[in-house]
């Protein structure tokens, strides 16, 4: 893999990433439920990659590596559990523009993580988001559903700017595949007391609805993400991810008749412009 495959893939990652809020909207079972349902599926078609792929072969992981693979481990959970609350809570529309934030949320951790100075134009992307989830945002009364969804999409895209750090940290250390098996290995242990009264009820759809979200959303997906991050920054990979919300409210425009406003089309329209924009300066 070079850069220019890389960035192709960080751009089909999106658009699987993008369809999970509508298959959350879809399954009918618990965040919980869900998270575990995914990781349990994306460990199947980890371990069959490794299995397959003479490249993806297990490796030695250091303790240290260890630990911040697992520490990403919990980011991920914590992100997939906030995001799917989020869509629950105010839909895939809102979820995934509070969601959009995450660049900001990168751009400011690896400032700290990795001691990268900010600059202007960072800045400039830092302070558009920001203005666009204000424009975003339903409402400013915390009693409202749609506010509650907002906020809790906002947290979600701060855990998984941790966890783009965290694979930064242990990209060249740990094979991306075994560290995404590592990961999800994890999250499933730790949720199954949780979600297992909830999947005993789940029915065939919901059962097809993780299968999709394991397979493509996640295992697909997230091998394509820690996979370019040994090529691109973590910085540079999160602004690919623009194109995030743009399937997603696309696709709930169309599934599920969640029109956006004249704001949230003027926030989204801001979000989206200020990454792209700060991708063609990175590319200069």
């Amino acid at each position: 893999m070079n850069k220019r495959i890389a960035i192709i893939g960080l751009n089909i990652s999106a658009l699987f990433f993008g369809i999970s809020g509508i298959l959350g909207k879809v399954i009918n079972l618990t965040p919980a439920a869900i998270v575990f349902g995914r990781a349990l599926f994306a460990v199947g078609v980890l371990a069959l990659l490794m299995i397959c792929v003479r490249s993806f072969r297990w490796e030695w992981i250091s303790g240290k590596s260890l630990r911040v693979v697992i520490l990403g481990a919990l980011f991920l959970a914590g992100h997939w559990l906030t995001f799917f609350i989020a869509v629950k809570t105010a839909g895939v529309a809102i979820a995934t523009l509070g969601f959009a934030s995450f660049p900001a949320f990168t751009t400011l951790g690896e400032s700290v993580a990795f001691r990268e100075r900010i600059h202007l134009p960072e800045w400039t992307l830092i302070g558009l988001i920001c203005l666009g989830l204000v424009l975003v945002c339903p409402s400013f009364d915390f009693s409202s559903g749609g506010t509650r969804g907002f906020l809790w999409g906002i947290l979600s895209g701060g855990l998984l700017a941790l966890l783009i750090i965290c694979n930064r940290l242990t990209a060249l250390q740990v094979r991306p595949v075994q560290a995404a098996l590592c990961q999800n290995l994890v999250i499933m242990l730790l949720l199954l007391p949780a979600a297992w009264g909830a999947l005993l009820q789940a029915s065939a759809v919901d059962w097809l609805g993780l299968l999709a979200l394991g397979a493509l959303c996640t295992g697909v997906a997230h091998s394509l993400l820690v996979t370019s991050l040994r090529f691109v920054k973590a910085r540079a990979a999160a602004v690919f991810f623009a194109l995030e919300p743009v399937y997603a409210i696309l696709f709930a425009w169309i599934l599920f008749a969640e029109q956006p406003s004249l704001m949230m089309f003027a926030g989204a329209a801001l979000i989206i412009l200020s990454v792209v924009g700060y991708a063609l300066y990175k590319a200069d």
